[in-house]
């Protein structure tokens, strides 16, 4: 049997062969007599410019690295002269090659995600990149909108203080919302506010509640909040779609709503702009909030959850369905604070309307007269449930 010996080979051999003739010719050679003149010392040739560079004797050729075949067959021979060394591997990782996997998922072959290059920019990872965009973009601004919403409402609560009625209480009530209504908003409201309390703490919670907690206690508790987060999303997804089609008829533009907006509602001059059931600010929440970024956050979650297979399950598209979900939900986020606001302490009445269904004569004539008129005209029902409370149409108050 005859074995083949590479060119490389071959050079190595000869390299090592005249280097041992080299030693064995000055071990040979007669040592000068004492009185024999020493020999004039030579000249040092010069040594290059930039200093001496050794030679790789594996790249022969100046263009070795760049032929066909020669990364491949440069690895094999060294992974026979050096077992262990890895380093060839891992040079192919950071270049994003694709290897070998046994899961059928796309890219788990490449453990390191390909570079990009953004103008102005170093060359970096696709994944340090969306990295720099959450951390440099989508937290502070984020962040910085939610605490300026949130500041705006404490300044205008404590300037103009909650919402009250100018008259006195009839005690003849209008039925506002059925129970169904009020479920629909229950369950969606309930599931909203999980998803905002664990999408903070998840995004922010690293700044105010790790260094009161501790990595330890910090890590279980975002661990949890991450698995109630991705189950109560298709919860949040399925009621949305319910509170959709339940209020969109109500919530249809109409001329009146122009006059409203251009007043600001009459909440600094304390006199409401007259409206139908829901007024032109209850209607922006619910055609920008609910149906514009509540669709936009439900598409990118339930992505984010991979129970939407409209694209591969890439992580560039997670990233790019990661960013759009932040920074929809930041927005989302910012328009529900007012209306939580309005609906609870803002306004006096409107927490029991949606909690009992039904509103005082005159609550429904102060804040939504064009829909009190509709009422008492007779275009729509003041009752559309069959149980009546106490001071409904049809079953009159106690003395």
């Amino acid at each position: 049997m005859h074995t083949q010996i590479t060119p490389r080979w071959r050079a190595w051999l000869a390299a090592l062969l005249l280097g041992m003739g080299m030693a064995t010719a000055s071990a040979q050679a007669p040592k000068p007599v004492p009185d024999d003149p020493a020999p004039a010392p030579q000249q040092a040739a010069p040594a290059q410019q930039g200093g001496i560079k050794s030679q790789n004797i594996f790249d022969i050729r100046p263009d070795a690295d760049t032929a066909p075949g020669y990364r491949e067959q440069t690895n094999a021979e060294r992974r026979q002269v050096q077992p262990g060394n890895n380093a060839p591997m891992w040079r192919d990782v950071s270049q994003g090659v694709t290897g070998q996997t046994m899961l059928p998922y796309p890219e788990y072959g490449n453990l390191i995600q390909g570079f990009v290059q953004y103008p102005g920019s170093r060359l970096t990872t696709a994944g340090e990149a969306w990295r720099q965009v959450r951390n440099d973009w989508i937290i502070p601004y984020g962040g910085s909108l939610l605490l300026i919403v949130l500041v705006a409402i404490a300044l205008f609560y404590f300037a103009k203080g909650s919402i009250k009625l100018h008259g006195a209480e009839t005690g003849r009530k209008i039925e506002r919302f059925t129970y169904f209504e009020r479920a629909a908003h229950w369950v969606n409201a309930t599931a909203f506010v999980t998803l905002a309390i664990s999408g903070i703490v998840m995004a922010f919670g690293k700044f105010f509640l790790l260094p009161i907690m501790g990595a330890t206690l910090f890590g279980w508790l975002t661990y949890a909040l991450k698995n109630l987060h991705n189950f109560v999303g298709p919860l949040f997804a399925v009621s949305l779609v319910v509170v959709i089609f339940t209020f969109i008829k109500d919530n249809l533009p109409a001329r009146e709503d122009i006059n409203w907006l251009l007043k600001g509602g009459g909440l600094l001059s304390g006199k409401e702009v007259p409206s139908h059931r829901f007024n032109a600010g209850e209607k922006v929440v619910f055609w920008a909030g609910v149906f514009f970024f509540g669709l936009i956050v439900v598409g990118s979650g339930l992505f984010l959850d991979k129970l939407l297979p409209v694209v591969e399950f890439t992580r560039a598209n997670m990233q790019v369905a990661h960013m759009i979900h932040a920074s929809a939900a930041a927005l989302m986020m910012a328009l529900f604070m007012g209306h939580i606001y309005l609906g609870t302490i803002g306004m006096k009445g409107a927490y029991k309307a949606m909690k009992t269904g039904y509103v005082d004569e005159t609550w429904a004539k102060e804040h939504h007269e064009l829909w009190y008129d509709d009422i008492k005209a007779g275009k729509i029902p003041a009752q559309r449930s069959a149980d009546k409370p106490e001071g409904a149409p049809g079953r009159p108050a106690k003395a």
